[in-house]
């Protein structure tokens, strides 16, 4: 994946994106299906905030702007790795990679068999894996771990893929459409699995440690891709801007009690600002025209970057309505999450051509480019 270095609001400049003579004469690489899972345990909106106002009462008494945050993220219900009992009591590094590793492999194989089977293939016929995670750490990384679960082969390759967060999924994609077009015939599965809720921590009051709680829920994503057949949407091509200096923008901190949430500048307002610029940018390389698009599917992060994302779009106030309905009923999924917008968008009936966009650290904005079949 080539990645492009500018400074914020300056004019992109072109690093690369894909295609742009890549693989000329190759068939094109079809999405052939896409499944989503979520944990079982249901987190109501209304029940986490009574919890966070009663565990941090003196943070929210002290201060107005915090004590509004649940009831502004536009978020009803979540879905999380535990109950909701769980994150009231201390956890460490063990515990929580624990937590982990059982949920995510157990998603892992849940939603992977289901998009398996929507693309009318098996495991055994899997000739690359991309696993996409950022909110927990196995080694051996997942898609080993549910090697023999899964049933794939002992000569499938492994692309495990580490600290991309809410872009993840994006990058993701396009990563597995890269592999499968260099592979004419080869199947590719990309499986995203992000546990967010597991960074909760009852020793942070901090400002973006409060609003990620408000926001973060849990879930998985996977999609089957192979060259040469169409299926869904024909994968066009994808691309990357990162600015420099924005380490600080999104991430995490590592200490002995787990992840810490870094989210230290304005993201909307950082969005409105230098995110169409770097889309354009993006979409220009690959040959496609702003107004060529018929749909952008986002990533949300929370309502007011919908809102900031519209605005510079020029979309028009409440045009990423599958944005916000799927961020109501499970929040921010980071990476799995534009996946699940863009399965509503597939229900609806995609335009003749969409493009994925997400932001996450490094700072990092990704896109991905569909055609829908003709």
């Amino acid at each position: 994946m080539s990645t492009e270095l500018v400074a914020a609001n300056a004019p992109v400049v072109s690093a690369g994106s894909w295609p742009a003579g890549e693989g000329a004469g190759l068939p094109p690489v079809g999405l052939l299906s896409l499944a989503t899972a979520t944990p079982p345990h249901v987190l109501a909106q209304s029940e986490v905030a009574s919890a966070m106002h009663h565990v941090f009462a003196d943070t929210f008494r002290h201060s107005e702007t915090m004590a509004g945050i649940f009831a502004s993220t536009g978020i009803r219900t979540r879905r999380a790795a535990r109950p909701l009992a769980w994150y009231l009591e201390p956890h460490g590094w063990s515990e929580r990679t624990a937590a982990y590793v059982e949920t995510a492999t157990a998603l892992f194989v849940e939603v992977a068999e289901a998009a398996l089977a929507a693309a009318g293939c098996s495991a055994a016929d899997v000739d690359t894996v991309v696993t996409v995670s950022t909110t927990g750490i196995a080694t051996p990384s997942l898609e080993a771990v549910v090697h023999g679960r899964m049933g794939f082969r002992p000569d499938v390759e492994r692309v495990p893929v580490f600290g991309l967060g809410c872009a993840g999924a994006v990058t993701g994609l396009a990563v597995a459409a890269r592999l499968a077009r260099a592979r004419p015939g080869s199947t590719v599965l990309m499986v995203t699995v992000e546990l967010t809720t597991l960074a909760f921590r009852l020793d942070r009051s901090d400002k973006a440690s409060l609003i990620s709680t408000a926001l973060f829920g849990d879930g998985a994503a996977a999609c089957v891709l192979r060259s040469g057949e169409t299926g869904i949407a024909a994968i066009e091509g994808g691309g990357e801007h990162l600015w420099p200096g924005t380490l600080d923008i999104m991430g995490w901190t590592i200490d002995p009690a787990g992840f810490g949430v870094v989210l230290a500048r304005d993201v909307p307002s950082f969005a409105s600002a230098n995110l169409q610029p770097a889309v354009a940018g993006i979409l220009g390389r690959l040959g496609v025209a702003w107004e060529d698009v018929g749909r952008f599917v986002c990533h949300p992060g929370g309502t007011k970057v919908l809102t900031a994302i519209e605005r510079s779009f020029d979309l028009g106030q409440g045009a990423l309505d599958h944005e916000r309905a799927v961020l109501a009923d499970y929040g921010n999924m980071s990476a799995p999450t534009v996946l699940f917008i863009l399965d509503r968008a597939i229900a609806a009936g995609l335009p003749a051509r969409s493009v994925l966009v997400a932001m996450g650290p490094g700072f990092t904005a990704s896109c991905v480019s569909l055609v829908r079949p003709s």
